[in-house]
């Protein structure tokens, strides 16, 4: 069975604004004061060279618990805030929002880490369905996406289910094909660019069927891609998630991977039914923080691409996939070790 994980999709476009010009005052290498009322900061930068966003939601929610008094909580939301977490680009703007993460990650001395989640016919209208009108709307804004990145630095995870979606079939017979064709034109376009990495979303340890899946990543262009990213959105521990990744890259000529380790501090729940422990499970806990120095010299970086605190959809009370859900956030946080 494999494993559906979720969506971080709504890109938060208000970063764009004039609060994003704060990213260039935000390039200290501290991140170590965990005062409640202290600024975000970026981290440093010899283990974890991606941006920290300033106006991101948690870091919202840390200004709002410290105005309410509630010292505590933000000082356990700074957890997240302190971290550089996946910025998810939307449909309505990809250069304008890729220009605008970029130059300010840019600004500090950062690569961004940018998330593609706009494949047509996308999450197999389910929680998260939606995605470009068709091939050619999908075309363009993968183009905009890279003027907007330009020569800046650039991590790319690109089309979290999409390739899933073709092995489980969930996908219309009469799409798979175009599909192939825009993942592996994304790859060409994307790596293209002078200072940007691109990783193809490969599935989970919990789906686990490396044999099913890496012809699947040839035909979208794995060999001119950096390499592919495992757990995304998903919970199951880094462990597992490494060792999934070795049996894959040892079928796609040892390509590199990255681990989503956001939200897999406690590994995956198993208390509902099964296709459902995807989506905003109880008792998860943040993982290990995004950083280069990793386990294994396969796994490039553990990542933090779904950000921590934003729901997998309206399932246990959440709110839409994509959207800020604090109280989630706060128990995140709080069972972190």
């Amino acid at each position: 069975m494999y494993g559906k994980k979720g969506a971080g999709a709504r890109a938060s476009t208000a970063v764009l604004g004039a609060a994003l010009l704060l990213a260039g005052c935000s390039s200290g290498g501290g991140g170590k004061d965990d005062d409640s009322g202290a600024p975000v900061t970026q981290q440093p930068k010899n283990a974890d060279p991606f941006w920290v966003n300033p106006d991101g939601n948690a870091v919202r929610q840390v200004a709002a618990y410290a105005k309410a008094g509630r010292d505590d909580d933000a000082r356990q939301i700074r957890k997240i805030a302190g971290q550089p977490t996946g910025e998810w680009i939307g449909p309505e703007n990809p250069e304008q929002e890729a220009r605008g993460y970029t130059e300010a990650a840019e600004k500090a001395d950062r690569a961004a880490i940018l998330v593609l989640y706009n494949i047509p016919h996308r999450d197999c209208g389910q929680f998260s369905q939606g995605g470009a009108a068709d091939g050619n709307a999908y075309r363009a804004w993968i183009d905009g996406v890279a003027q907007g990145i330009g020569d800046r630095p650039a991590t790319v995870i690109l089309e979290p289910d999409a390739i899933l979606h073709l092995v489980n079939q969930c996908t219309p017979p009469e799409f798979r094909e175009e599909r192939y064709d825009l993942l592996k034109g994304a790859v060409t376009r994307l790596t293209s660019l002078k200072n940007t990495k691109v990783y193809l979303d490969a599935g989970n340890a919990g789906w686990g069927h490396p044999d099913q899946i890496f012809e699947p990543l040839r035909a979208a262009g794995i060999d001119r891609a950096d390499g592919f990213a495992v757990n995304v959105s998903n919970f199951y521990s880094t462990e597992d998630s490494i060792a999934y990744g070795k049996r894959l890259a040892a079928k796609v000529g040892d390509k590199h991977f990255v681990i989503d380790t956001s939200r897999n501090g406690n590994g995956p729940y198993t208390g509902g039914k099964p296709e459902e422990n995807w989506c905003n499970p109880p008792g998860r806990a943040l993982g290990e923080n995004p950083t280069t120095n990793t386990a294994d010299p396969l796994v490039d970086a553990y990542l933090w691409v779904k950000r921590p605190g934003e729901s997998d959809g309206t399932c246990k009370g959440g709110p839409k996939a994509g959207e800020w859900w604090a109280e989630y956030a706060l128990k995140l946080a709080k069972a972190s070790r």
